[in-house]
């Protein structure tokens, strides 16, 4: 099957999704984005649709759209037809949650965990959603864009472009500028403090000499 016939497939099963067709040329995938309370029903429908097919469970990950909350997303594969399916959801990020799909495809538990951890996204069903990566005290969620990387606190970012990248002209030297998720100087950790001064040396004459 076509990606488009996959499309069509899709629509005609779920009726009133969204399908559209990802980029990638000859590599591209139907993308079917369905509200969260048909987020199960998607899935169940790519795994048991004849056409469709899709018994392999690939991967399954989110995206921080921030104001616009958290796009959920998940590849599934056919092992006999060799074509895959994107399938995403969008959830708010006042109640970032989304049904487990474990049970219609095991494989999807360490990817619900990791996201769980990663993203602050609940999974409701799932029979174990523990952390997975991180230090039991680690506090935040790392992969939300308003998380501070400490990093780039106490490094300085180098800036957006090396000399004679811009196309527009301007200054030969990069530009300090503050990625996203750091926040301005004062307004993170302790301010600032003054460094003692360098104790002052003796001179030569008041020194011992070596020996004494």
């Amino acid at each position: 099957m076509t990606p488009e016939e996959i499309g069509a497939a899709l629509d005609t099963a779920l009726g009133g999704a969204e399908v559209s067709l990802s980029g990638g040329g000859a590599w591209a995938r139907p993308t079917l984005d369905v509200p969260a309370g048909r987020w199960r029903d998607a899935l169940l429908t790519a795994r048991d649709h004849a056409e469709l097919a899709c018994d392999f469970f690939d991967w399954l990950s989110a995206v921080d759209e921030l104001a616009d909350g958290f796009s959920v997303v998940a590849h599934v594969w056919s092992t006999v037809a060799r074509h895959g399916v994107l399938i995403r959801t969008r959830i708010p990020a006042a109640e970032p949650a989304v049904a487990s799909i474990v049970d219609i495809y095991p494989g999807a538990s360490w990817h619900e965990r990791e996201t769980y951890e990663m993203f602050g996204i609940d999974f409701p069903g799932h029979p174990n959603l523990e952390p997975l990566l991180l230090p039991p005290e680690f506090e935040g969620h790392p992969l939300r864009k308003d998380f501070i990387l400490a990093s780039r606190v106490a490094k300085p970012w180098p800036g957006a472009k090396e000399p004679g990248e811009s196309h527009e002209g301007g200054p030969a030297r990069r530009q300090p500028m503050r990625p996203p998720g750091v926040p301005a100087p004062g307004e993170w950790g302790p301010p600032p403090t003054k460094p003692p001064a360098d104790r002052p040396t003796k001179p030569a004459a008041d020194r011992p000499a070596e020996g004494d």
